[in-house]
């Protein structure tokens, strides 16, 4: 194929990705690999208790598996413009066959409050602790891809026990975390149609059959996607809505990232960064998503390689991937090895990797544009996300802002890394949504 069909080729996918394609979200699904307590599925409005086992058999499998990885050869650049790099991948697979022990990440949610609920046909799995502070404000979390539950497992204990961290009983929450429909300990739908905003429409049901009349919402990626979704939805006592990876960029700004368009003038230097970050992801960063988005089926290999998955999962963006890689060369970063790993197995050990890839071929909505939600949003930027969005950006999104800052350090996975800074960024912005004790 000569370049000039090469070109039309990329510019038709970037064309189709500007229209329907929405960036990530990780966990998964219960798969036949999984062993679960008790067994009966939830029915109708029951909720049930949940408690992951794993089968040893199953860790030994994966093991196996590790140590029969095929290695492709090493890339031919210095740096990561073709890929996760070799020498990271079997670092991190290294780790994963020899040291790393599933069973401590287990144990740690088997101390969680954990139950599944059937709602529209599909088991949704969900983290839900109360606070033991009366006034407490019920908050709904939603992860994305590649992420899942595990992201938000350090927030828990700042936000519904603050007096224990440090901090206010005036600042406490409620939490509820959920897994996505195909993703982690939730079900995997079997029909199509599971989009955001059905899973929104699902998430006010949970929120509803848990007795909250008043509460808030909280995303990013996918977890955005859905969040808004709610907004736009406005069940019943949904006070706001906080995002880390908020919907912001302006038409003109849209139409100028499209293939043939040009960096506009007369920019801020914070919308001019974001420029910047947005124009580089959509040339470079897009390929996990242009696939998921029109063939998820076809991804067999990550339910058959753990390497494979691992890879796959790693490069979904690039300040990501290299936090990731500096972390399994030895590197104090946010994440730990065990704390990346967690996540992988989580995805490898329900065999969600497909399932999960499936929210990006159901999504229908352009990600990063503004979706004109009208009730209270907060929104918080954390300077390694995919791209950093200005206030102004933000305050046209938004007509109802009531908080916006910028955080100093973190990226994509802001609960996961930097669980500090997330957790006095919730408190701060729901302050003004809390009724007076």
């Amino acid at each position: 194929m000569n370049k000039q069909s090469d070109d039309n080729r990329v510019d038709a996918d970037r064309r189709q990705l500007l229209g329907v394609v929405a960036m990530g979200a990780v966990a998964a699904s219960m798969s036949s690999l999984l062993s679960v307590q008790p067994a009966p599925a939830a029915t109708n409005a029951t909720i049930k208790p949940f408690r992951v086992i794993v089968p040893e058999r199953d860790l030994t499998d994966l093991r196996r598996r590790l140590a029969a990885t095929r290695w492709p050869d090493r890339e031919t650049v210095a740096d990561q413009s073709q890929g996760v790099q070799l020498s990271t991948i079997q670092q991190l697979v290294r780790y994963w066959h020899s040291d790393y022990d599933w069973r401590k990440v287990e144990a740690r949610l088997n101390a969680l409050p954990q139950f599944t609920t059937q709602i529209d046909g599909v088991d949704i799995h969900f983290i839900h602790v109360r606070s033991r502070h009366d006034n407490a404000l019920p908050m709904i979390v939603t992860h994305g891809w590649p992420g899942s539950i595990i992201e938000q497992m350090k927030i828990i204990g700042p936000l519904t026990d603050p007096t224990a961290h440090g901090g206010s009983s005036s600042d406490a929450f409620d939490l509820v975390i959920p897994s996505l429909p195909g993703h982690g300990f939730s079900g995997k739908p079997t029909t199509p149609g599971w989009d955001p905003q059905r899973i929104a429409r699902a998430w006010a049901a949970l929120m509803k059959r848990l007795g909250y009349t008043r509460y808030v919402a909280q995303g990013g990626d996918w977890g955005n996607a859905v969040t808004e979704q709610l907004a736009l939805l406005a069940p019943p006592g949904l006070l706001g809505i906080h995002t880390n990876m908020p919907a912001t960029v302006p038409a003109d700004i849209a139409k100028a990232l499209q293939p043939g368009g040009s960096r506009p003038s007369g920019l801020s230097p914070d919308e001019g960064h974001a420029y910047d970050q947005l124009d580089d992801f959509y040339k470079h960063g897009l390929g996990y998503a242009i696939e998921m988005s029109n063939r998820p089926q076809t991804l067999y290999g990550l339910v058959d390689s753990p390497a494979g998955l691992a890879s796959w999962m790693l490069d979904h963006d690039a300040r990501s991937a290299a936090m990731i890689a500096r972390v399994f060369d030895g590197k104090t970063e946010g994440l730990s090895r065990d704390d990346v790993l967690d996540n992988i197995t989580l995805y490898w050990l329900t065999n969600t990797a497909v399932s999960s890839a499936r929210l990006y071929w159901e999504n229908k909505l352009v990600f990063f544009d503004p979706k004109h939600v009208q009730i209270p949003v907060a929104v918080s930027v954390f300077p390694d996300e995919i791209y950093a969005a200005p206030r102004s950006w933000a305050e046209k999104a938004y007509p109802k802002l009531i908080y916006f800052n910028q955080a100093s350090k973190g990226g994509h996975f802001a609960a996961w890394e930097q669980p500090k800074l997330f957790c006095a960024e919730m408190q701060a912005a729901f302050r003004s949504l809390r009724q007076p004790t």
